[in-house]
Protein backbone atom coordinates (compact mmCIF):
# COMPACT_ATOMS: atom_id res chain seq x y z
CA UNK A 1 0.00 0.00 0.00
CA UNK A 2 1.20 3.78 -0.98
CA UNK A 3 0.98 6.11 1.37
CA UNK A 4 -0.77 9.71 -0.33
CA UNK A 5 1.70 12.11 -0.97
CA UNK A 6 2.42 15.64 1.60
CA UNK A 7 3.43 18.46 1.11
CA UNK A 8 6.88 19.58 2.60
CA UNK A 9 6.67 19.93 6.04
CA UNK A 10 3.75 17.99 6.70
CA UNK A 11 3.49 14.40 8.16
CA UNK A 12 2.20 12.20 4.94
CA UNK A 13 -1.16 10.43 5.77
CA UNK A 14 -1.07 6.77 6.63
CA UNK A 15 -3.74 4.26 5.78
CA UNK A 16 -6.50 3.65 8.56
CA UNK A 17 -6.15 -0.23 9.28
CA UNK A 18 -5.63 -2.33 12.46
CA UNK A 19 -3.51 -5.71 12.64
CA UNK A 20 -4.44 -8.63 14.76
CA UNK A 21 -1.68 -10.90 15.27
CA UNK A 22 -3.62 -13.81 17.61
CA UNK A 23 -1.41 -16.13 16.95
CA UNK A 24 0.75 -15.62 20.50
CA UNK A 25 3.10 -17.89 21.21
CA UNK A 26 2.47 -20.41 18.43
CA UNK A 27 4.63 -19.29 15.22
CA UNK A 28 5.95 -21.78 12.56
CA UNK A 29 6.25 -25.47 13.90
CA UNK A 30 4.89 -24.28 17.45
CA UNK A 31 1.66 -23.75 15.50
CA UNK A 32 1.41 -26.94 13.50
CA UNK A 33 2.38 -28.91 16.49
CA UNK A 34 -0.06 -27.14 19.00
CA UNK A 35 -2.95 -27.72 15.86
CA UNK A 36 -1.57 -30.92 15.28
CA UNK A 37 -1.66 -30.21 11.47
CA UNK A 38 0.55 -32.62 9.68
CA UNK A 39 3.85 -31.16 7.24
CA UNK A 40 5.62 -32.45 4.32
CA UNK A 41 8.92 -30.88 5.31
CA UNK A 42 9.15 -30.18 9.34
CA UNK A 43 11.46 -27.69 10.98
CA UNK A 44 14.66 -29.04 10.94
CA UNK A 45 14.27 -31.59 8.20
CA UNK A 46 17.40 -31.94 6.09
CA UNK A 47 17.93 -33.92 3.04
CA UNK A 48 20.75 -36.60 3.60
CA UNK A 49 21.70 -39.56 1.34
CA UNK A 50 22.15 -41.50 4.54
CA UNK A 51 20.08 -41.98 7.71
CA UNK A 52 20.84 -41.71 11.62
CA UNK A 53 20.13 -44.03 14.13
CA UNK A 54 19.79 -42.08 18.03
CA UNK A 55 20.18 -44.00 21.52
CA UNK A 56 21.66 -43.63 24.52
CA UNK A 57 19.64 -40.47 25.89
CA UNK A 58 21.33 -38.72 29.39
CA UNK A 59 20.19 -35.84 30.64
CA UNK A 60 21.65 -34.03 33.50
CA UNK A 61 20.83 -30.91 35.52
CA UNK A 62 23.86 -28.85 36.52
CA UNK A 63 24.32 -28.22 40.20
CA UNK A 64 22.99 -25.24 40.65
CA UNK A 65 20.15 -22.35 39.84
CA UNK A 66 21.65 -21.02 35.94
CA UNK A 67 23.29 -23.99 35.32
CA UNK A 68 23.31 -25.72 32.05
CA UNK A 69 21.22 -29.20 31.51
CA UNK A 70 23.27 -31.39 29.79
CA UNK A 71 21.20 -33.50 27.21
CA UNK A 72 23.52 -36.28 26.02
CA UNK A 73 22.80 -39.45 23.34
CA UNK A 74 24.29 -41.21 20.66
CA UNK A 75 24.11 -40.49 16.97
CA UNK A 76 24.93 -43.15 14.43
CA UNK A 77 25.37 -43.41 10.21
CA UNK A 78 23.34 -46.49 9.97
CA UNK A 79 23.41 -45.68 5.87
CA UNK A 80 26.27 -46.43 3.15
CA UNK A 81 27.66 -42.74 2.81
CA UNK A 82 29.25 -40.50 4.73
CA UNK A 83 27.25 -37.70 6.13
CA UNK A 84 26.53 -34.49 8.64
CA UNK A 85 23.37 -35.08 10.95
CA UNK A 86 21.72 -31.67 12.49
CA UNK A 87 21.20 -33.32 16.06
CA UNK A 88 18.12 -30.94 17.44
CA UNK A 89 16.78 -31.03 21.55
CA UNK A 90 13.67 -29.50 21.95
CA UNK A 91 12.00 -29.36 25.70
CA UNK A 92 8.39 -29.39 26.62
CA UNK A 93 7.90 -27.24 29.53
CA UNK A 94 5.20 -28.09 32.48
CA UNK A 95 1.69 -27.63 31.87
CA UNK A 96 1.60 -24.47 34.05
CA UNK A 97 3.85 -22.36 31.78
CA UNK A 98 1.55 -22.61 29.68
CA UNK A 99 3.33 -22.89 26.03
CA UNK A 100 3.00 -24.33 22.75
CA UNK A 101 3.67 -28.04 22.77
CA UNK A 102 7.76 -27.81 22.68
CA UNK A 103 10.62 -25.62 21.68
CA UNK A 104 13.98 -25.91 19.93
CA UNK A 105 16.38 -25.28 22.52
CA UNK A 106 19.76 -26.67 21.08
CA UNK A 107 21.69 -28.75 18.87
CA UNK A 108 24.83 -29.54 17.00
CA UNK A 109 26.28 -31.02 13.66
CA UNK A 110 28.01 -33.95 13.60
CA UNK A 111 29.90 -35.57 10.65
CA UNK A 112 30.12 -39.53 10.55
CA UNK A 113 31.58 -41.94 8.01
CA UNK A 114 29.12 -45.21 7.12
CA UNK A 115 28.86 -46.92 10.23
CA UNK A 116 30.36 -44.55 12.73
CA UNK A 117 28.57 -43.21 15.76
CA UNK A 118 29.66 -40.38 18.53
CA UNK A 119 28.38 -39.56 21.17
CA UNK A 120 27.51 -35.60 21.50
CA UNK A 121 26.53 -33.73 24.42
CA UNK A 122 23.88 -30.58 23.82
CA UNK A 123 24.38 -28.14 26.86
CA UNK A 124 21.18 -26.24 27.26
CA UNK A 125 21.46 -22.57 28.77
CA UNK A 126 18.84 -22.10 30.95
CA UNK A 127 17.50 -18.94 29.65
CA UNK A 128 16.10 -21.66 27.11
CA UNK A 129 14.18 -22.65 29.50
CA UNK A 130 12.53 -19.58 31.04
CA UNK A 131 9.19 -18.09 30.25
CA UNK A 132 8.51 -14.45 30.49
CA UNK A 133 6.69 -12.89 33.94
CA UNK A 134 5.08 -9.88 33.21
CA UNK A 135 3.97 -9.43 36.37
CA UNK A 136 7.54 -9.36 37.44
CA UNK A 137 8.74 -8.01 34.57
CA UNK A 138 11.38 -10.49 34.46
CA UNK A 139 12.44 -14.51 32.97
CA UNK A 140 11.72 -17.61 35.22
CA UNK A 141 11.84 -21.17 35.32
CA UNK A 142 8.11 -22.67 35.65
CA UNK A 143 8.96 -25.11 38.44
CA UNK A 144 8.07 -28.71 37.19
CA UNK A 145 9.07 -31.83 34.89
CA UNK A 146 10.67 -30.98 31.54
CA UNK A 147 10.76 -33.24 28.77
CA UNK A 148 13.94 -33.36 26.54
CA UNK A 149 13.39 -34.79 22.88
CA UNK A 150 16.05 -35.70 20.59
CA UNK A 151 16.27 -36.38 16.74
CA UNK A 152 16.45 -34.71 13.28
CA UNK A 153 13.21 -32.90 12.74
CA UNK A 154 10.32 -31.32 14.91
CA UNK A 155 8.90 -34.48 13.97
CA UNK A 156 11.03 -37.01 14.20
CA UNK A 157 11.90 -36.90 17.84
CA UNK A 158 13.40 -40.54 18.48
CA UNK A 159 14.76 -40.17 22.00
CA UNK A 160 13.09 -38.40 25.18
CA UNK A 161 13.94 -37.88 28.65
CA UNK A 162 12.83 -36.16 31.45
CA UNK A 163 14.51 -33.72 34.14
CA UNK A 164 12.58 -31.69 36.90
CA UNK A 165 13.95 -28.31 37.48
CA UNK A 166 13.33 -26.18 39.92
Amino acid sequence: MVAAPSTPGTTPARPEYSVNYDEGLKVGYKWYDAEKKPVLFPFGYGLSYTSYQYSALDVERGGGAGTKTAVRFTVRNIGDRAGAEIAQVYATLPPSADEPPKRLVGWTKVHLEPGESRTVTVEIDPTFLKVFDEHANDWRLVPGEYVFAVGGSSQNLVLKGAETLR
